[in-house]
């Protein structure tokens, strides 16, 4: 007991025997006057002081562990980012400049070990690519970026959205089409009699202008009989372009396709104009024939006479496509109202090909299996009409990235040399599109990027190439860039075009239904388990009626597709009949809320399968209270009607890792906002 009052009776000792007192432990080696300092707080310090030893303690070790992530990260980004060109085709020499750049190793013959970047001149299949890697292709691009596939899925979208898809000239599909065209033509030119349209002919795997003729009428298409072999389209030539120094000229812009889930895209900030040789004239019988006077395309006119190579941007028959904008900014034009006409164009146009992307792609790259990523640099050729709206002439899957150009050194003899415009361009192209998909920055860029999304959402102006700029940073490389050359404008602007997903949901019903891994194609009892899970069959629509909707459908369609030995239907023949149940269950309603109400219910229906199967599978503990949306209510937005794809009964399960992770918490929110606990 203490001696005097008002002391504190210190704590009680234990007993360790006789002749023994307590004493301290010898403290460990190499950790004594720690241990000296904890012993001293104990007995002497008051608790607010061994409270503040103690923060102290864990703030040291938490700046040790920083320090070894740290070092662990540096030892990480020290690695060197392996590409293989050896397929590259005519990117060969600007890929080479760019991993030079970088300051990464190219691997122009190939390598044993795998790389981390494949660089493919044609397609996806080029060659062997590993699992962890990335592929500059996606599977099936080059199949929906040839003129009739690609005609087609923009005439899906033109139904049911026929203001937002009318920068693509109206088109007929030859041999198919040929009456229908025919009959068009006709009637038109009953109904107005000073209408004398010229038209295009392009064939359906045709480059480089090899093929292209105008007609006057549809009697002018030359030898019908032919394309049977070599399919073409036929479109509306636009006869008043915007004129530079007489010449008509088109404009090719690269685009970045990143990612088709969730869908991620840049475009290039400058791209080039390919100028006409001949001063242009509208067409007419005379002047048809002159290919120098109306068509744009740089492997025609590079042979005429009056083509000029110059080592300037701003002159010659090659020149950027800033220098352009910069000469409509001096006229008085409005050149951000043309960009931004420019990019609602190319979102629509990716849009609209994404659907059958994404059946491509899990059949070749199957959710929830190894396999590479794939991004891939698109060719947009827009030509910029009198009153300079952009037309959309074509997507090419395989842009030329060369930068040289041929020149006549003696007659009939000619060689590459140098184009200083070229490699402005396509250089820095190919280069950010690198800094974009570099292995060793993925993490740092997708963490930088959502931090940019939510400060967009807060007025913050924070912009592409500063998320890049802080993420190569981060990862303790040291870098002078200059900012990307590659704007992204979607996800930025996904607001303004979300409600044009609709088709991506039915390739997402289509997708579910396939059963068969590897085919393109939905089979009879796909599409019965569909009517049957979705609920669609009834009085007006009985299942035999169901068979014999599959049958005429699927049979059209292979016929107008030439896969004549083949069955199945094929995602366009799906959305015909998603279109035909539509119009047959909403009679009194406009096409696009047909479809959309016909694909709520079908969403719903597969919603309210999936909880169930869900909620089964649970404790009865942690069963939620759930109430379902309206099935044919409209819905905000395509993202509240995707989540419902997620969970998927284990007998037929979509591939879920097609779908944003985020999604769930953006339809609770959603429910929320509605009232719906």
């Amino acid at each position: 007991m203490s001696q005097h009052a008002g002391q504190v009776e210190p704590q009680s000792r234990p007993f360790l025997g006789p002749g023994r007192s307590a004493q301290p432990a010898p403290p460990a080696k190499g950790k004594a006057e720690a241990a000296i300092v904890v012993g001293a707080a104990d007995d002497v310090f008051p608790l607010a002081a061994r409270r503040a030893l103690a923060s102290l303690n864990k703030e040291a070790a938490r700046q040790r562990r920083a320090q070894r992530a740290e070092q662990s990260r540096r030892r990480k980004a020290k690695r060197t980012v392996a590409v293989d060109s050896s397929r590259a085709k005519t990117s060969t020499e600007a890929l080479r400049i760019c991993v030079q750049q970088l300051k990464w190793r190219e691997f122009p013959t190939g390598r044993h070990l795998f790389c981390d970047i494949y660089w493919h001149g044609v397609s996806f299949h080029d060659g062997e690519v590993s699992c962890s890697s990335q592929v500059n292709k996606y599977p099936g691009m080059m199949e929906m970026t040839r003129k009739i596939n690609f005609s087609r899925a923009v005439r899906t979208m033109q139904e049911l959205f026929p203001d937002e898809y009318k920068f693509y000239p109206r088109s007929w599909i030859l041999p198919e089409e040929y009456q229908h065209f025919v009959d068009q033509v006709r009637l038109s030119k009953e109904n107005d009699s000073s209408w004398k349209p010229t038209f295009i002919v392009k064939p359906d795997g045709g480059s480089q202008g090899d093929g292209i003729y105008l007609i006057k009428d549809s009697s002018d298409i030359r030898i019908m009989s032919s394309l049977h072999s070599k399919p073409a389209v036929v479109q509306e030539y636009i006869s008043k372009p915007f004129l530079i120094d007489r010449l008509k000229f088109d404009i090719r812009l690269y685009v970045l396709l990143k990612s088709i889930d969730p869908l991620e895209i840049y475009i290039a900030k400058d791209g080039l104009s390919r100028f006409c040789t001949e001063p242009y004239q509208e067409p007419n019988s005379r002047n048809f024939h002159r290919v120098f006077m109306h068509l744009t395309n740089y492997s025609l006119n590079v042979h005429s006479g009056n083509f000029v190579h110059s080592d300037s941007a701003n002159t010659g028959s090659k020149r950027t496509f800033s220098s352009i904008l910069a000469k409509l900014s001096l006229r008085g034009y409005d050149v951000k109202k043309v960009w931004s006409d420019i990019i609602t164009l190319v979102i629509r146009a990716i849009i609209a090909l994404i659907p059958e992307l994404k059946v491509y792609h899990q059949i070749y790259i199957p959710p929830g299996k190894p396999g590479p990523t794939c991004f891939q640099i698109l060719g947009f050729d827009i030509l910029l009409m009198k009153n300079l709206k952009p037309v959309l002439l074509e997507v090419n899957a395989n842009p030329s990235m060369r930068i040289e150009h041929e020149q006549e050194i003696a007659p009939g003899v000619f060689e590459y040399v140098p184009s200083p415009v070229d490699e402005e361009v396509k250089v820095a192209v190919i280069r950010d599109t690198l800094r974009l998909v570099d292995p060793t920055l993925k993490k740092n860029i997708s963490q930088t990027q959502s931090t940019e999304y939510s400060a967009e959402n807060d007025g913050e102006d924070t912009t592409e190439s500063d998320a890049q700029s802080k993420a190569e940073a981060s990862s303790g490389a040291v870098q002078n860039w200059p900012p990307l050359c590659l704007k992204q404008v979607f996800p930025k602007y996904t607001r303004q075009f979300s409600y044009l997903l609709i088709v991506e949901r039915i390739a997402l019903l289509f997708i579910r239904f396939l059963g068969i891994k590897g085919t393109l194609k939905l089979g009879p009892t796909g599409f019965r388990t569909f009517i049957r899970t979705c609920k669609l069959s009834n009085s007006n629509l009985p299942m035999a009626s169901v068979d014999i909707l599959y049958i005429d459908i699927a049979r059209r369609w292979n016929i107008i597709r030439g896969d004549r030995g083949e069955s199945g239907m094929c995602l366009q023949a799906f959305m015909d009949a998603i279109f035909h149940m539509a119009q047959r269950r909403y009679k009194s309603q406009p096409l696009r809320q047909q479809v959309e109400a016909l694909v709520n219910f079908c969403e719903y229906q597969l919603e309210a399968l999936d909880e169930k199967h869900f909620l089964h599978n649970r404790t009865p503990d942690l069963k939620p209270s759930l109430t379902m949306i309206h099935p044919e209510r409209p819905r905000s937005g395509a993202v509240s009607n995707v989540h419902l794809l997620n969970r998927m009964s284990t007998s037929n399960r979509l591939l879920t890792s097609s779908l944003p992770v985020s999604m769930d918490k953006q339809h609770v929110k959603s429910m929320n906002r509605r009232g719906i606990s």
